[in-house]
């Protein structure tokens, strides 16, 4: 599905959210979904708050985080917490799961798929509950850090 198609079909869903639950439907709201759409990492507050302004649409950052949990309750945008990290979100627009790599020293996060593991999580039965997603962190040390630490020790 293209990108636009995407941002249209998460604008439609965000919009039936917000009605369903008798939330006011903001031009606030709506621009912070549409930049969240825009980014194609996993980013913070600081990041979307800084991408916001730098189009010239201020927007507190009490919006943004109230925004992020309404488009997390929505199923549009997943919350993750990365080894004392601050929170940190992605977009949900129907990719494949993936996993984190994530480095204990730098906190720089990598995104992989494995299906291997996405196979043998799928073949597993947990009785009456059913899973909705896999969320998997691999904690690590990443090869830019091993790098610096063995310069370090010659």
């Amino acid at each position: 599905m293209s990108d636009d198609k995407v941002k249209t079909a998460a604008i439609t869903a965000f919009t039936q959210y917000m009605s369903t639950h008798k939330l006011r439907k903001t031009p606030e709201r709506y621009a912070i979904l549409e930049k969240v759409f825009d980014i194609t990492t996993h980013f913070v507050v600081e990041t979307l708050y800084s991408k916001l302004e730098d189009d010239g649409y201020h927007v507190s950052k009490a919006t943004i985080y109230n925004t992020l949990l309404l488009l997390t309750d929505a199923g549009l945008v997943r919350r993750h917490t990365f080894a004392g990290q601050p929170a940190q979100f992605e977009k949900i627009s129907g990719i494949t799961n993936h996993h984190h790599l994530v480095c204990s020293r730098c906190g720089k996060v990598k995104e992989i798929t494995d299906p291997e593991i996405d196979e043998l999580l799928n073949a597993r039965r947990y009785g009456s509950f059913h899973p909705a997603y896999v969320d998997l962190h691999i904690y690590g040390v990443c090869s830019r850090c091993l790098r610096k630490s063995k310069k370090q020790k010659n």
